[in-house]
């Protein structure tokens, strides 16, 4: 950020900080960093099944569903002129077969990008070697995307 940047463009950022610090405390504190933990829910066979995550993922629905619903009665958010809400309802090959791979990694590894971000503050060379993948795949996607 510049020494010119603006109140708004410091509570945008200053708001994002303090949001990613909330999810990441909230990763570590749900175990959702720990691969054999995600791998224990995606596994219900393996006879250790851990539900878990699923507890994790209802909780953040129903947070979601209540809040969702108060923040945009406000009629704009806090920080920007307008909610930027997704508008395209269809289904393209590229979303399909992006979240199939996103889907296949994440029940390999254990490890999807959020916790693999925070996970990798431990220096874990797993977790580093994710991040390095997700960057290297950000950076191809950027290249060969024609939007």
């Amino acid at each position: 950020m510049s020494a010119t940047a603006s109140t708004a463009d410091r509570a945008f950022v200053g708001g994002a900080l303090i949001t990613g610090l909330l999810f990441g405390v909230g990763l570590v504190l749900s175990g959702m960093t720990l691969p054999d933990k995600v791998i224990g829910f995606l596994n219900p066979f393996s006879g250790a099944w851990d539900p878990s995550l699923g507890l994790v993922m209802v909780g953040a629905i129903g947070v979601h569903a209540v809040l969702m619903r108060v923040i945009l009665k406000r009629g704009t958010p806090l920080i920007d002129t307008k909610f930027h809400l997704p508008t395209r309802k269809d289904l393209d090959p590229k979303l399909i077969g992006g979240a199939a791979l996103f889907g296949i990694g994440w029940g390999l590894g254990g490890v999807c990008p959020g916790p693999g971000l925070v996970g990798a503050a431990s220096l874990a060379s797993p977790l580093l070697l994710f991040v390095g993948g997700l960057a290297l795949g950000m950076g191809i996607f950027r290249l060969t995307n024609k939007a």
